[in-house]
């Protein structure tokens, strides 16, 4: 009896019933189509309306939600989900009140910004980038939606794909870098990691993409501001990831702030309906960025009922915070601004996304408070975050092989970021614990071990202005400013300096120097800091500069005077120990640089795949022509260009090969290289390929990265790696915005990073 009651409780389960988890009476629930048509057939306006409300939790605290500001509008059907609330607890109680008080008993959907990680945390998107590794970059979405899920948040606000060519954008540091082909590969990579092709799984949670579009190329460099650039580009450099995603499946897109063509994406009918679901196919739901909508008033696009007709004409289904559907949605349905045709249809693609999620199977899905306390912050997911961020580190300079260390003597470890945990994270970290982060003095005393004597001073503030040191260190990532004179920093730093063998400097930016509103000017090292560098120098002692930042910097003069630097970003939650791992040779650092360093702020916007001008400086570079298209103050070359990045180990390239010097539309062509590692250490190496179209029908960028791989090798090891080029790789946006191959000529470059001039050719024929 016991046994047949048990299968009697397991196959009502299967058809939508839950005698447990919801206190709801539920029925065997129907196709998703019949299900969502007759659901919105019992809807009023007012109801549906408030599908496409989705405001900020608020005031809701545990125990209190039902007297919240929200729960009336959750009760009166006027909230389609919530965003920024946190815990099993909570939601749970919000949860309640849309499936048991409201008229037709409709879940919520709960998003949250986990951009790179949640409570265990990733590099910054930037960071992971640096990675090279497509699996590794999967792996740590999968984990954070995991998490996520366990804590009851069924939706992301992420992947950022927003391609950036401009390092004074502090947002750079939330992308993927500059590169649309390696862009739409970890677009995918992300998008897949969330959704895992399956939102039925309580650890899945739904992907947004963002910001469509084009909002990492604002003039200026400063956030949110305007953007003006030729469709052409659009369609070649900046479209490419936001299709990527959309083809590998994402279930809602985020509008972005900026104008596009005069008017405002999030207004915009021919980015959101003619591009987006016309032309790319996209068939789940589109949401504005945080108000999103009211300020397209600042804009100039109108009053409140004006700006939201036209969000809702342009495709946009939910409103984040701003309140614009649901306080005039229903007027401009009476004055015939809008029809009651399009609010269905909004309402019916936010229901759809609650179905995939199989809410309306089980709202408390997401509410299991064994998983809230068993999957997150784990040991294992702590490992592979370590992992992982040891090998997005990006050694940019190592003179006489300082690197790694001995795991012996004394290290003087100064600056202040070196005992900084909670900036380990970076920006856009919501969900970590900041005080179980890992420093980088922790992560070196655990590693070095106990022949290892660590000496630690903190050297300098993050900046000689308290004022500004303040906006850098927002959201409770303080650096712990030291009210001592800096003359006084200095004389302890330096005590302790000349005590060492080595000196480890931890300079750079704090965690919100770079992010959202964080723009900047100054692409350099603050002053305060690089006077602390300059008289650790002075000392004798060797030098490897710890560098923390969230965007490409200036370091000019860094590289010409530090024996060694290694960028470590901003790592995540174990980001002491993994950059102790690399330090001390424990891992072998193999991240490549997905953005361009500059020598000089004046050189931006900066990327390896430019254009000729009619007249190139060629092969002059460091030295200056007169009308040539030359600075008189500066080099054209960047500092560390794209795909940069060194190890302790090297890789000779040799053998590079192409099948055949010609290929018509239908075949392919095969090349080949051998990569042999000539150095002492195992390694791994990020082989990239370049093509150049030499002749368009409209001009063509000097290289375009179409293909990578990451190896390892044993010392002394040879492999030979293997490409494939199809005309796929080969096509490119006309004039006419026609996705063609054109015959001709094409160079195809091989080599460790984008300044490579390792090339074969081939023609491509009809």
């Amino acid at each position: 009896m016991k046994i047949k009651l048990i299968i009697l409780l397991f196959g009502l389960s299967l058809f939508g019933y839950s005698q447990k988890k919801s206190p709801k009476k539920q029925v065997k629930i129907k196709p998703r189509t019949e299900f969502v048509a007759e659901l919105l057939s019992k809807m009023t306006l007012e109801e549906k309306i408030g599908q496409l409300n989705l405001p900020t939790s608020g005031d809701i605290t545990t125990g209190a939600a039902s007297s919240s500001n929200v729960a009336k509008n959750i009760e009166d059907g006027k909230v389609g989900g919530l965003f920024n609330i946190k815990s099993v607890q909570k939601i749970k109680e919000v949860q309640k009140i849309a499936v048991e008080i409201s008229r037709l008993k409709i879940p919520l959907l709960f998003g949250m910004d986990v951009i790179h990680g949640y409570e265990t945390t990733f590099p910054i998107p930037l960071g992971l980038s640096a990675t090279w590794d497509m699996k590794l970059i999967e792996r740590s979405a999968q984990i954070a939606a995991q998490e996520a899920s366990a804590d009851g948040i069924n939706w992301t606000f992420s992947p950022m794909v927003d391609i950036s060519r401009d390092p004074r954008w502090g947002r750079v540091s939330e992308g993927s870098g500059e590169d649309p082909f390696l862009g739409s590969e970890i677009a995918k990579a992300m998008v897949n990691g969330y959704q895992q092709n399956d939102l039925s799984k309580n650890n899945t949670i739904l992907s947004c993409v963002k910001h469509f579009a084009l909002y990492g190329a604002p003039e200026a460099g400063r956030d949110y501001n305007t953007v003006d650039m030729s469709r052409i580009k659009m369609y070649n450099d900046y479209f490419p990831p936001y299709k990527a995603a959309i083809h590998a499946g994402v279930g809602s897109v985020m509008a972005s702030f900026n104008e596009i063509d005069g008017i405002p994406a999030t207004g915009n009918k021919w980015l959101m309906t003619d591009v987006l679901r016309k032309q790319w196919g996209f068939k789940g739901f589109v949401v504005t960025d945080f108000t999103g909508i009211p300020e397209m008033i600042e804009h100039g696009m109108g009053d409140l009922q004006t700006v939201s007709a036209l969000a809702l004409n342009a495709g946009i289904e939910m409103d984040m915070v701003g309140e614009g559907f649901l306080t005039t949605l229903k007027k401009s349905v009476e004055e015939g601004k809008v029809t009651i045709e399009q609010i269905d249809n909004a309402a019916r693609l936010i229901l759809n996304a609650k179905y995939d999620l199989g809410l309306f199977q089980d709202p408390y899905k997401y509410c299991d408070e064994n998983r809230a306390k068993t999957e997150i912050f784990t040991k294992s997911h702590r490992d592979e975050a370590r992992s992982i961020a040891a090998q997005s580190l990006v050694l940019l300079k190592n003179s006489n092989q300082l690197l790694p260390l001995k795991k012996s003597g004394t290290i003087a470890l100064i600056g202040p970021l070196a005992d900084a945990k909670e900036n380990m994270a970076g920006t856009w970290s919501v969900a970590t614990n900041m005080e179980k982060s890992i420093s980088l003095l922790a992560g070196i005393q655990e590693v070095g071990g106990k022949d290892t004597k660590v000496l630690y001073a903190k050297g300098s503030n993050l900046d000689y202005d308290a004022a500004f040191e303040e906006k850098a260190t927002m959201f409770g990532k303080t650096l712990h400013r030291d009210n001592r004179t800096s003359e006084e920093l200095l004389v302890e730093a330096l005590k302790i300096a000349n005590q060492s063998d080595v000196i480890v400097a931890a300079l750079g930016e704090s965690a919100e120097m770079s992010g959202e509103s964080s723009s900047r000017t100054n692409l350099e090292i603050p002053q305060a800091q690089k006077d602390l560098l300059q008289a650790l120098l002075k000392t004798g002692k060797p030098v490897v500069l710890v560098l923390f930042t969230g965007r490409p910097l200036v370091l000019v003069q860094e590289n010409e005077t530090v024996p060694a630097i290694l960028n470590t970003w901003f790592a995540g939650s174990e980001a002491g120990s993994a950059i102790a791992d690399v330090l001390f040779g424990n891992e072998n650092p193999s991240g490549k640089l997905t953005a361009t360093f500059p020598r000089s702020v004046g050189q931006v916007p900066i990327y390896y795949n430019q254009k000729n001008t009619g007249r190139p400086l060629g092969n002059k570079e460091g030295k200056f022509e007169k009308f040539r298209s030359n600075y008189i103050d500066e080099r054209n070359e960047p500092l560390y260009p794209f795909g940069f990045g060194l190890s302790y180990t090297t890789f000779e390239y040799s053998n590079l090969k192409i099948s055949s010097d010609k290929m018509n539309y239908n075949e392919n062509v095969k090349v080949t290289v051998d990569v042999t590692n000539t150095g002492n250490y195992e390694g791994k190496e990020v082989v990239q390929l370049y093509i150049r179209d030499l002749v368009g029908s409209v001009t063509r960028p000097l290289k375009e990265l179409k293909g990578f791989q990451k190896i390892a090798l044993k010392k002394g090891e040879k492999q030979t790696v293997t490409f494939e080029i199809s005309v796929e790789e080969l096509k490119f946006y006309n004039s006419e915005l026609q996705f063609i191959a054109e015959p001709g000529s094409f160079d195809v470059f091989v080599g460790t990073n984008s300044s490579t001039d390792n090339k074969v050719s081939f023609e491509l024929i009809k």
